[in-house]
Protein backbone atom coordinates (compact mmCIF):
# COMPACT_ATOMS: atom_id res chain seq x y z
CA UNK A 1 0.00 0.00 0.00
CA UNK A 2 1.17 3.85 -0.65
CA UNK A 3 3.13 5.48 2.03
CA UNK A 4 0.55 8.50 2.07
CA UNK A 5 -2.53 5.89 3.41
CA UNK A 6 0.49 4.41 6.19
CA UNK A 7 1.03 7.91 7.15
CA UNK A 8 -2.91 8.45 7.20
CA UNK A 9 -2.94 5.49 9.62
CA UNK A 10 -0.16 6.50 11.55
CA UNK A 11 -1.85 10.10 11.83
CA UNK A 12 -5.10 9.24 12.27
CA UNK A 13 -4.18 6.73 15.31
CA UNK A 14 -2.93 10.46 16.95
CA UNK A 15 -6.29 12.50 16.30
CA UNK A 16 -7.86 9.59 18.33
CA UNK A 17 -4.86 9.23 20.78
CA UNK A 18 -5.41 13.54 21.44
CA UNK A 19 -9.21 13.60 21.04
CA UNK A 20 -9.96 11.31 24.04
CA UNK A 21 -7.39 12.40 25.49
CA UNK A 22 -8.05 16.26 25.53
CA UNK A 23 -11.83 15.73 26.96
CA UNK A 24 -10.70 12.36 29.30
CA UNK A 25 -13.40 10.47 27.72
CA UNK A 26 -14.01 8.62 24.82
CA UNK A 27 -13.22 5.39 23.18
CA UNK A 28 -9.54 4.34 22.08
CA UNK A 29 -9.68 0.59 22.27
CA UNK A 30 -11.87 -0.31 19.03
CA UNK A 31 -11.55 3.26 17.76
CA UNK A 32 -7.56 2.02 17.10
CA UNK A 33 -8.28 -1.37 16.09
CA UNK A 34 -10.32 -0.09 12.63
CA UNK A 35 -7.99 2.80 11.66
CA UNK A 36 -6.89 0.71 8.66
CA UNK A 37 -10.55 -0.69 7.77
CA UNK A 38 -11.47 3.19 7.31
CA UNK A 39 -8.62 4.24 5.90
CA UNK A 40 -9.21 1.95 3.32
CA UNK A 41 -12.48 2.09 3.06
CA UNK A 42 -12.77 5.97 2.66
CA UNK A 43 -9.63 5.95 0.19
CA UNK A 44 -9.80 2.96 -2.10
CA UNK A 45 -12.79 1.20 -1.56
CA UNK A 46 -16.42 3.37 -1.37
CA UNK A 47 -17.70 5.35 -3.80
CA UNK A 48 -18.53 8.39 -1.80
CA UNK A 49 -18.88 12.34 -1.39
CA UNK A 50 -21.08 15.09 0.00
CA UNK A 51 -23.38 16.16 -3.51
CA UNK A 52 -24.11 13.26 -5.23
CA UNK A 53 -26.90 10.95 -4.10
CA UNK A 54 -26.26 8.38 -6.02
CA UNK A 55 -23.34 7.45 -3.78
CA UNK A 56 -22.08 4.52 -1.64
CA UNK A 57 -23.39 4.72 1.70
CA UNK A 58 -21.71 3.83 5.08
CA UNK A 59 -23.40 2.94 8.32
CA UNK A 60 -21.38 2.65 11.96
CA UNK A 61 -23.03 0.31 14.03
CA UNK A 62 -21.03 0.55 16.83
CA UNK A 63 -21.08 4.17 17.02
CA UNK A 64 -18.61 4.68 20.40
CA UNK A 65 -16.14 4.11 17.95
CA UNK A 66 -16.50 7.98 16.60
CA UNK A 67 -12.89 9.34 17.19
CA UNK A 68 -11.48 6.97 14.32
CA UNK A 69 -14.93 8.14 12.21
CA UNK A 70 -14.57 11.52 12.96
CA UNK A 71 -11.24 11.30 11.91
CA UNK A 72 -11.56 9.96 8.54
CA UNK A 73 -14.28 12.24 7.99
CA UNK A 74 -12.11 15.22 8.71
CA UNK A 75 -9.32 13.98 6.62
CA UNK A 76 -11.25 12.80 3.71
CA UNK A 77 -12.81 16.79 3.53
CA UNK A 78 -16.02 16.52 5.05
CA UNK A 79 -15.60 19.75 7.38
CA UNK A 80 -12.46 21.28 8.50
CA UNK A 81 -9.75 19.46 10.80
CA UNK A 82 -10.01 21.77 13.50
CA UNK A 83 -13.37 20.88 14.32
CA UNK A 84 -11.54 17.35 15.67
CA UNK A 85 -10.50 19.39 18.62
CA UNK A 86 -14.25 19.96 19.84
CA UNK A 87 -14.78 16.29 20.44
CA UNK A 88 -17.51 15.55 23.15
CA UNK A 89 -17.53 19.48 24.20
CA UNK A 90 -20.71 20.70 24.88
CA UNK A 91 -22.47 21.84 21.48
CA UNK A 92 -20.24 20.07 19.54
CA UNK A 93 -21.55 18.31 16.35
CA UNK A 94 -18.46 15.50 17.43
CA UNK A 95 -20.67 13.80 20.50
CA UNK A 96 -19.63 10.92 22.13
CA UNK A 97 -21.68 8.59 19.66
CA UNK A 98 -22.24 10.54 15.95
CA UNK A 99 -25.52 12.21 15.39
CA UNK A 100 -27.20 13.85 12.59
CA UNK A 101 -29.42 16.20 14.25
CA UNK A 102 -26.45 19.13 13.88
CA UNK A 103 -26.19 17.78 9.98
CA UNK A 104 -22.71 16.81 10.49
CA UNK A 105 -21.23 16.13 6.99
CA UNK A 106 -20.68 12.22 6.27
CA UNK A 107 -22.79 11.01 9.31
CA UNK A 108 -25.67 9.19 8.04
CA UNK A 109 -27.88 8.03 11.32
CA UNK A 110 -27.21 8.25 14.39
CA UNK A 111 -25.70 5.71 16.33
CA UNK A 112 -24.23 3.93 18.99
CA UNK A 113 -27.63 2.12 20.36
CA UNK A 114 -25.90 -1.54 19.54
CA UNK A 115 -28.00 -4.09 17.09
CA UNK A 116 -29.67 -1.18 14.91
CA UNK A 117 -27.11 -0.34 12.41
CA UNK A 118 -27.74 -3.55 9.97
CA UNK A 119 -31.37 -2.93 10.00
CA UNK A 120 -30.71 0.66 9.18
CA UNK A 121 -28.82 -0.56 5.89
CA UNK A 122 -31.36 -2.89 5.41
CA UNK A 123 -33.08 -0.23 4.89
CA UNK A 124 -31.22 1.98 2.73
CA UNK A 125 -29.98 -0.94 0.31
CA UNK A 126 -33.63 -1.56 -0.15
CA UNK A 127 -34.29 2.06 -0.90
CA UNK A 128 -31.49 2.12 -3.47
CA UNK A 129 -33.04 -1.18 -5.37
CA UNK A 130 -36.28 0.37 -5.72
CA UNK A 131 -34.62 3.78 -6.92
CA UNK A 132 -32.93 1.67 -9.18
CA UNK A 133 -29.55 3.17 -7.31
CA UNK A 134 -26.40 0.90 -8.28
CA UNK A 135 -24.64 2.16 -5.34
CA UNK A 136 -23.88 0.02 -2.27
CA UNK A 137 -24.25 0.26 1.69
CA UNK A 138 -21.61 -0.28 3.37
CA UNK A 139 -22.31 -1.51 7.52
CA UNK A 140 -19.22 -2.16 10.34
CA UNK A 141 -20.50 -3.81 13.47
CA UNK A 142 -18.69 -5.19 15.98
CA UNK A 143 -18.82 -8.97 17.22
CA UNK A 144 -19.71 -8.02 20.68
CA UNK A 145 -22.97 -6.20 18.98
CA UNK A 146 -23.58 -8.94 17.86
CA UNK A 147 -25.11 -10.45 20.86
CA UNK A 148 -28.04 -8.38 20.62
CA UNK A 149 -31.21 -10.11 19.10
CA UNK A 150 -32.31 -7.70 16.30
CA UNK A 151 -28.61 -8.55 13.87
CA UNK A 152 -30.26 -12.19 13.61
CA UNK A 153 -33.42 -10.95 12.36
CA UNK A 154 -31.40 -8.45 9.85
CA UNK A 155 -29.30 -11.48 9.31
CA UNK A 156 -32.12 -13.69 8.35
CA UNK A 157 -34.05 -11.09 5.99
CA UNK A 158 -31.57 -10.09 4.42
CA UNK A 159 -30.62 -13.09 2.64
CA UNK A 160 -34.46 -14.42 2.50
CA UNK A 161 -34.84 -11.43 0.34
CA UNK A 162 -31.59 -11.50 -1.83
CA UNK A 163 -30.55 -7.67 -0.36
CA UNK A 164 -27.14 -8.29 -2.22
CA UNK A 165 -26.82 -4.40 -2.31
CA UNK A 166 -25.01 -4.58 1.51
CA UNK A 167 -21.77 -5.23 2.57
CA UNK A 168 -21.04 -5.45 6.28
CA UNK A 169 -17.86 -5.97 8.29
CA UNK A 170 -17.95 -7.22 11.54
CA UNK A 171 -14.91 -5.83 13.91
CA UNK A 172 -13.47 -9.30 15.03
CA UNK A 173 -11.50 -8.06 17.94
CA UNK A 174 -12.71 -11.05 20.31
CA UNK A 175 -12.94 -8.22 22.85
CA UNK A 176 -16.02 -5.80 24.70
CA UNK A 177 -16.48 -3.60 27.55
CA UNK A 178 -16.30 -6.30 30.47
CA UNK A 179 -13.97 -8.81 28.61
CA UNK A 180 -13.88 -10.86 26.19
CA UNK A 181 -16.35 -12.18 23.84
CA UNK A 182 -15.95 -15.27 24.75
CA UNK A 183 -16.22 -15.07 28.47
CA UNK A 184 -19.13 -13.05 28.38
CA UNK A 185 -20.99 -14.15 26.01
CA UNK A 186 -19.37 -16.70 23.53
CA UNK A 187 -21.05 -15.71 20.01
CA UNK A 188 -19.18 -19.35 18.44
CA UNK A 189 -18.23 -20.02 15.07
CA UNK A 190 -19.39 -16.62 13.39
CA UNK A 191 -18.44 -18.11 9.92
CA UNK A 192 -20.99 -20.79 10.52
CA UNK A 193 -23.54 -19.03 11.57
CA UNK A 194 -23.85 -16.40 9.14
CA UNK A 195 -23.15 -19.51 6.08
CA UNK A 196 -25.74 -20.87 7.46
CA UNK A 197 -28.00 -17.90 7.38
CA UNK A 198 -26.89 -17.57 3.49
CA UNK A 199 -24.58 -14.69 3.56
CA UNK A 200 -21.23 -14.76 1.22
CA UNK A 201 -18.76 -14.87 3.95
CA UNK A 202 -15.16 -13.33 3.50
CA UNK A 203 -12.55 -13.72 6.20
CA UNK A 204 -9.70 -10.86 6.36
CA UNK A 205 -7.21 -12.25 8.71
CA UNK A 206 -5.36 -9.58 9.72
CA UNK A 207 -7.48 -6.69 9.61
CA UNK A 208 -4.44 -4.22 10.62
CA UNK A 209 -3.16 -5.00 7.64
CA UNK A 210 -3.72 -2.58 4.85
CA UNK A 211 -2.72 -4.37 2.21
CA UNK A 212 -4.98 -7.31 3.29
CA UNK A 213 -8.04 -5.46 3.94
CA UNK A 214 -7.69 -3.76 0.88
CA UNK A 215 -7.63 -6.90 -0.96
CA UNK A 216 -10.35 -8.90 0.64
CA UNK A 217 -12.81 -5.73 0.39
CA UNK A 218 -12.43 -5.45 -3.50
CA UNK A 219 -13.08 -9.13 -3.68
CA UNK A 220 -16.10 -8.54 -1.55
CA UNK A 221 -16.79 -5.39 -3.69
CA UNK A 222 -16.47 -7.72 -7.16
CA UNK A 223 -19.19 -10.10 -5.60
CA UNK A 224 -21.81 -7.85 -4.90
CA UNK A 225 -24.28 -7.96 -6.90
CA UNK A 226 -24.95 -11.92 -7.46
CA UNK A 227 -27.90 -12.54 -5.47
CA UNK A 228 -26.48 -12.49 -1.75
CA UNK A 229 -25.57 -10.32 1.04
CA UNK A 230 -21.73 -10.07 1.80
CA UNK A 231 -19.76 -10.06 5.22
CA UNK A 232 -16.75 -9.58 5.82
CA UNK A 233 -15.28 -11.38 9.19
CA UNK A 234 -12.06 -9.12 10.02
CA UNK A 235 -10.17 -10.06 12.52
CA UNK A 236 -8.53 -6.79 14.07
CA UNK A 237 -6.38 -5.76 17.35
CA UNK A 238 -7.73 -3.87 19.87
CA UNK A 239 -5.58 -0.89 20.92
CA UNK A 240 -3.78 -1.20 18.15
CA UNK A 241 0.10 0.46 17.34
CA UNK A 242 0.00 1.33 21.10
CA UNK A 243 1.56 -1.24 22.85
CA UNK A 244 0.23 -1.02 26.17
CA UNK A 245 -3.05 -0.92 24.88
CA UNK A 246 -2.99 -3.92 22.72
CA UNK A 247 -5.02 -6.79 22.91
CA UNK A 248 -7.07 -5.26 26.48
CA UNK A 249 -10.74 -4.99 26.52
CA UNK A 250 -9.40 -2.68 29.31
CA UNK A 251 -9.14 0.31 27.19
CA UNK A 252 -12.54 -0.10 25.58
CA UNK A 253 -13.66 2.87 26.93
CA UNK A 254 -10.76 4.66 29.18
CA UNK A 255 -9.16 7.87 28.34
CA UNK A 256 -5.05 8.17 28.23
CA UNK A 257 -3.57 9.90 30.91
CA UNK A 258 -0.62 12.72 30.16
CA UNK A 259 2.17 10.04 30.33
CA UNK A 260 0.47 7.18 28.44
CA UNK A 261 -0.79 10.20 25.47
CA UNK A 262 3.13 10.90 25.28
CA UNK A 263 4.42 7.02 24.72
CA UNK A 264 1.55 6.52 22.27
CA UNK A 265 2.03 9.79 20.18
CA UNK A 266 5.53 8.62 20.60
CA UNK A 267 4.92 5.32 18.82
CA UNK A 268 2.73 7.35 15.84
CA UNK A 269 5.47 9.78 15.06
CA UNK A 270 3.51 12.60 13.37
CA UNK A 271 3.05 12.87 9.29
CA UNK A 272 0.81 14.57 8.21
CA UNK A 273 0.06 17.45 10.94
CA UNK A 274 -2.29 17.30 13.83
CA UNK A 275 -5.38 19.39 13.97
Amino acid sequence: MSKNLNNLVIQTRRDILRMVHAVNSGHPGGSLGCVEFFVTLYNKIMQHGQDDNSNDMFILSNGHISPVYYSTLARAGYFDLKELSTFRKINSRLQGHPTNHDNLPGVNISSGSLGQGLSVGLGIALSKKLNSDKSLVYVLTGDGELQEGQNWEALMYASANNVDNIIVTVDYNGQQIDGSTKDVLDIGDLKLKLEAFNWKVFEIENGNSLDEVYEIMNNARKDSMKGKPIVILMKTIMGNGVDFMMHSHKWHGIAPNDEELKIALSQNPETLGDY
